[in-house]
């Protein structure tokens, strides 16, 4: 895809001036689309989009590994504003998923409005001109608004493996998969057992001669209901919008229904602790293989997996699970923490992404020149899962409380650009910055804190990205119902609010 763009503006100090804009958006996956599709059906406010890459798309451009695939249903895993009638599967597959989002992009008229190639390299809130100085990788972007829609899921996690730089066979990232490599006969290895892994383990044990998969800790793991849509489904679909709809509400409620396993409802876990027993025993009939991959943790602590195919790669002859960890990396494979040496021509790395220390938090300064990575030092701190104390009008798509434990993160996004564009309204109308107390954000961050206990999360022995590593706090999923996170924040509330600006402070919700 190309990118259409305004002339440059010429600016001081050898820099290029791309845009001059009501808002800027880092970021084109589902987040950035989302609120700059709102933005431009709304025609109200100028608005421009960077992105790092060559195209549009986020987390399903970057992520091309084998047998990649969304693992919520297509109906609910796409915009309610853009229903798509041409979903192959219950479960959308990579490349479709990939193709509904640059339709998007150019359906909607965005790529009028998009920069590629520029990665966000500074953003500066300047506190004279009441607006946002964003340098990239192209030129200088100008914006009263900045909205990161960076996701917390693209920038890859990268384990600290003593001797990573000695092997001299290939290694590659699974979101960076390089498909120059031919993997068929070779001996292959696979760090990781989430999502991904799971996903990329039954492809990879087609084409190698030997596979070791590295195993930290067990995922569950229950039966991945798929099937292909028939055409007449789909003719039906398209004929019948309605019926669209109502799959997808009854798609939604279901999702909210798996909620209270998350809360430790002993009943609610029993049924599904059942589920992924019986689909382990069915699957895997060697008792010690079993063993190693029955959880040590409670279940919804970690991500629950959908797979018909992962437990059957690993009963393959040539099909390795390696448990003991990795002591050290050599130039010709893996010495295992049991002593034992594994050989290997091609390892690839499945484990995940920076998802607490957010990357592009460490780029963007607020008032006094302090960094955002700064102020959620000990975990995202927010309003409304969006806004952030000593940040004027900084909204972050897709941050700290917003993942979701069940259910489609594009609710929670589509709630964000309903909140963002309402705050965009209220900033442009009274040619003013705003930006949430202290205070506000103190109390809704006691409240998530407070919620958050007794959930599985921070369950004893419980650890994942969740979590963030130096507090401990509940800082990337949203601890409630999905429906409960659009009703308190789907809707811009200036209350928590001061307006900034002409030289006066003043409580927003006193100058409605």
């Amino acid at each position: 895809m190309s990118t259409i763009v305004s002339p440059p503006v010429p600016a001081a100090g050898n820099e290029t001036v791309l845009s001059d804009t009501d808002v800027l958006i880092v970021g084109t996956g589902f987040s950035g689309l989302a609120i700059g599709t709102r933005l431009a059906r709304q025609g109200r406010h100028s608005f421009a989009l960077v992105d790092r890459a060559s195209s549009v798309g986020g987390t399903w451009r970057d992520n091309t590994y084998p047998g990649a695939a969304c693992d919520i249903p297509s109906h609910l895993y796409s915009f309610s504003f853009r229903p798509s009638t041409s979903w192959s599967h219950v479960y959308g597959r990579q490349p479709q998923i990939l193709d509904y989002l640059e339709r998007t992009a150019v359906e909607e008229g965005l790529l009028p409005h998009t920069f590629l190639d520029s990665e966000m390299l500074d953003a500066v809130w300047d506190e004279q001109a009441q607006r946002w100085d964003v340098r990239t990788s192209r030129g200088r972007h100008l914006a009263t608004t900045l909205v990161t829609a960076c996701g917390h899921l693209s920038d890859p996690a990268i384990p600290d493996l003593e001797g990573l730089d000695t092997f001299t066979g290939e290694i590659f990232h699974s979101a960076r998969w390089n498909h120059d490599v031919d993997l068929v006969g070779k001996r292959i290895g696979v760090v990781g057992t989430g999502a991904s892994a799971i996903q990329i383990v039954p492809e990879l044990a087609d084409l190698a001669e030997s596979l070791t998969v590295f195993q930290r800790s067990a995922p569950y793991i229950v039966p991945r209901k798929d099937r292909a849509y028939s055409e007449a489904e789909k003719t039906m679909f398209g004929r019948l919008p309605e019926t669209a709809q109502q799959l997808r509400a009854g798609l939604f409620w279901d999702s909210e229904a798996r909620f209270p396993q998350r809360l430790g409802v002993p009943a609610f876990l029993a049924q599904m602790k059942k589920a992924a027993r019986d689909h382990l025993a069915a699957q895997v009939a060697d008792a010690d293989l079993r063993d190693r991959l029955t959880p040590a943790y409670e279940l919804g602590c970690k991500r629950i997996l959908l797979s018909n195919t992962y437990y059957p790669a690993l009963t393959q002859p040539h099909v390795r699970l390696e448990t003991s960890g990795i002591a050290r990396m050599t130039e010709t494979g893996v010495v295992a923490r049991d002593g034992s040496e594994i050989a290997l021509d091609v390892l690839v790395v499945a484990t995940g992404f920076e998802a607490t220390d957010l990357p592009f938090a460490h780029r963007i300064r607020g008032r006094d020149g302090r960094l955002l990575s700064d102020h959620w030092a000990e975990g995202g701190r927010t309003v409304a899962s969006t806004s952030v104390a000593g940040f004027p009008n900084l909204f972050v798509m897709q941050g700290p409380n917003t993942g979701l434990g069940a259910g489609s993160i594009v609710y929670i996004i589509e709630s964000q650009a309903e909140y963002v564009s309402g705050a965009v309204d209220f900033i442009v109308d009274r040619e003013s910055a705003i930006e949430p107390t202290v205070e506000a954000e103190d109390a809704y961050v006691a409240d998530l804190d407070l919620r958050s206990q007794g959930t599985v999360w921070l369950s004893e022995g419980c650890r994942s990205w969740y979590r963030h590593p130096v507090s401990g706090r509940l800082s990337a999923l949203w601890p409630d119902y999905m429906h409960r996170y659009r009703a308190e924040n789907g809707a811009f509330d200036p209350a928590p609010y001061e307006i900034l600006g002409s030289g006066r402070t003043v409580a927003a919700g006193q100058a409605r």
